[in-house]
């Protein structure tokens, strides 16, 4: 009766315990609190692109200590067990004589040992640069995921500046909407201010919902760049609009670009590499594969197949094989070729690539430039701006200025501001495209 009763509760808490440990991973895969830093680290451990590419890092290695095991001893078993329905007949002074038992079992056991062979040779030059190739190839992985996961932490941050702005404007609408009907009551002023008014609030709180439902769709955007859970809510974004101000102006614009920070220039160069051992590989075409290799076999016949395995015929050899092909029909002398002209087919990759990081780093660094003039401008713009909205709501009040004027200038005000906002979204941006054209944007974030 016992037994009985606890097998139901053991199966209850079996369940609890479960439920709770997937929410407890399931929690430890969301971040708390998300600042430009908390995101791309998540990213790099958690975007499956970078999964992928570090899978295939696995693979590589793998596969490199597959190829070298060949240096180690290769052991091989082959048994045989057969049963003649008819014995085959040998000719002995011209007399046709049966030979051999109608019942026989084999198991040889063969070692043989590599002592020279092309492959292996390319296998054994080439395992350090074919794993570095593999492991650039995720290191420029994660330099995309880090410029992508931090320009989409901008625009998430922009367009949520873009709707405090525009917060901040409808309050101010509201205030003067007010204002103007009270006006319109008193009989001060006619319609006219009121409904203005009315008209640029309605189109303010237009532009407040579509920058709500845009910014919805850049959250989507950035968790599927960060490779966050779908079912969670938004990546909970924490920033320091002075620091962000700060980073547009910190870059040297005087850097010159150098071709080997690339890690595109870095992978070409692990490349050229690889193809001058394959030029050597195909050079060792003319140079025989010598192997020695050691057997041993045990033999049992017997005309009975019960008494089979009762009388063993053992034999062994060991010896030395070299294997040289002669002629080919000029086949070896063409792959040298070919090798040859891949390798100088190569040297033109360097200068396509030279010539498109130079191209990148021009308009990288033309564009920052341009983007930090606009950035400054627009920033004392916006100081004006709200010294002018300030000053004419005054006077409005005093009764010096018309509501028109009022209007005009707050309307200047958000402009300003929303320009300026997105200003520094194309600094913050373009800064990240130059330090990815110069080479200093690496994978060790």
């Amino acid at each position: 009766m016992k037994k009985r009763a606890f097998y139901p509760v053991a199966i209850v808490f079996g369940m609890l315990l479960s439920r709770h440990t997937y929410a407890q991973q399931s929690t430890d895969s969301l971040l708390n609190k998300a600042s430009l830093e908390d995101c791309v680290r998540y990213a790099l451990t958690h975007q499956p692109a970078l999964k992928q590419s570090r899978i295939d890092e696995a693979i590589t290695d793998r596969t490199v200590k597959s190829k070298l095991a060949d240096w180690y001893p290769q052991i091989n078993l082959d048994y045989n067990l057969q049963h003649y329905l008819e014995l085959p007949t040998s000719i002995f002074g011209g007399n046709p004589t049966k030979v051999g038992v109608t019942n026989t079992s084999t198991a040889t056991f063969g070692l043989t040992q590599n002592l020279f062979t092309r492959d292996l040779l390319l296998a054994t030059n080439t395992s350090k640069d074919v794993r570095k190739q593999s492991q650039q190839t995720t290191a420029r992985t994660q330099i995309d995921v880090i410029a992508d996961v931090s320009k989409a932490y901008y625009d998430v941050l922009l367009t949520t500046q873009q709707i405090n702005v525009l917060n901040e404007d409808i309050i101010r609408l509201e205030r003067s909407l007010k204002d103007a009907y009270n006006n319109y009551q008193s009989g001060v002023v006619d319609k006219t201010d009121y409904k203005r008014a009315t008209i640029s609030l309605n189109n303010t709180r237009a532009q407040q919902k579509s920058a709500r439902e845009l910014l919805t769709a850049k959250h989507a955007y950035l968790k599927q760049l960060m490779g966050y859970p779908v079912s969670a809510g938004e990546v909970p974004l924490v920033y320091d609009t002075t620091q962000m101000a700060a980073q547009a102006n910190g870059t040297d614009t005087t850097l010159l670009v150098d071709y080997k920070n690339r890690v595109e220039y870095q992978l070409l160069e692990t490349q050229q590499r690889l193809l001058k051992a394959n030029v050597q590989y195909n050079k060792w075409s003319y140079l025989p594969t010598v192997s020695a290799f050691v057997n041993y076999a045990f033999a049992y016949q017997n005309q009975e197949f019960a008494q089979l395995f009762s009388h063993n015929y053992p034999n062994s050899l060991l010896g030395v094989k070299l294997s040289l092909p002669i002629f080919q029909g000029g086949k070896r002398t063409h792959n040298i070729r070919i090798a040859e002209f891949q390798l100088q087919r190569s040297q033109w990759d360097f200068a396509n690539l030279r010539n498109q990081i130079n191209t990148q780093y021009t308009q990288a660094m033309a564009t920052y430039k341009s983007n930090l003039n606009d950035y400054y401008t627009l920033k004392e713009n916006v100081q004006m701006a709200q010294d002018v909205y300030n000053m004419l709501q005054l006077q409005y009040k005093e009764g010096i200025k018309t509501y028109l004027e009022v209007l005009v200038s707050e309307t200047e005000l958000r402009s300003a501001q929303l320009n300026y906002y997105n200003a520094m979204y194309q600094v913050l941006s373009s800064k990240i495209d130059l330090q990815k054209a110069l080479g200093t944007l690496t994978a060790n974030y």
